[in-house]
């Protein structure tokens, strides 16, 4: 008697908690999608700072500078955060050094909770005329050692990045050189326009979204 009273009983527990499932509250996302992860891939120390490999820096620099916040030393980086219409930016500059920069970004994405569709690199390209902007939402490294080492880091290469192109007149085999040397009198001529055509694109990246961000800024 005791057994088939079970039987019986115990369909209508499974029922039970079935409907409690439906009405339990679901995680809110709601929030981590409105986060930003901004990275840009630069050398620490003074005598990187005004050099081609380190636009990323730059860039971020007068982002934060624009938004009036500030950068604070935390781990395997500086970080800035600011919130714009809704959206909290996090600006990372690694201070793992350039071709170890995928640590600092994993590292952040996963503390912050970030979306991976959310980060933003930002880093400089040989293949692009000087002052050029290219917004892609993936792609291989092409080369680049801070790239390399994300796409190694995250296990994929499915994140957006935004290539600020700083030319190709370098004779063959300066290569290195001619990335960590300083930006040239005709560059510096228009080079403060460029980058803050590069923040307008990153607040375009969350706001609008990528596809729209691509449309307005690549090529101009």
């Amino acid at each position: 008697m005791l057994c088939e009273k079970l039987f019986l009983f115990l369909p209508r527990m499974m029922l039970l908690e079935k409907i409690k499932s439906l009405f339990k509250k679901k995680p809110d996302n709601t929030n981590a999608m409105k986060k930003f992860l901004i990275v840009g891939l630069g050398n620490i120390g003074e005598k990187y700072k005004n050099t081609r490999h380190n636009v990323g820096f730059l860039i971020l620099e007068k982002l934060v500078e624009n938004e009036k916040a500030i950068f604070e030393t935390k781990r395997l980086g500086d970080i800035a955060r600011f919130t714009y219409k809704g959206r909290t930016f996090i600006l990372l500059k690694p201070n793992t050094y350039m071709n170890l920069s995928g640590k600092a970004v994993k590292y952040w994405q996963t503390i912050e909770k970030i979306p991976l569709e959310n980060v933003l690199v930002i880093t400089d390209d040989l293949n692009l005329p000087f002052g050029t902007i290219r917004i892609k939402p993936k792609g291989s490294a092409g080369g680049h050692n801070g790239l390399i080492d994300i796409n190694e880091e995250l296990q994929t290469q499915n994140y957006a990045r935004l290539r600020f192109g700083v030319g190709d007149t370098f004779q063959k085999g300066r290569q290195v050189d001619y990335v960590l040397g300083e930006w040239n009198e005709d560059e510096q001529k228009t080079l403060q326009e460029r980058i803050e055509k590069s923040t307008k694109a990153i607040t375009s990246f969350a706001l609008a979204g990528i596809n729209n961000t691509m449309s307005e800024f690549n090529g101009i």
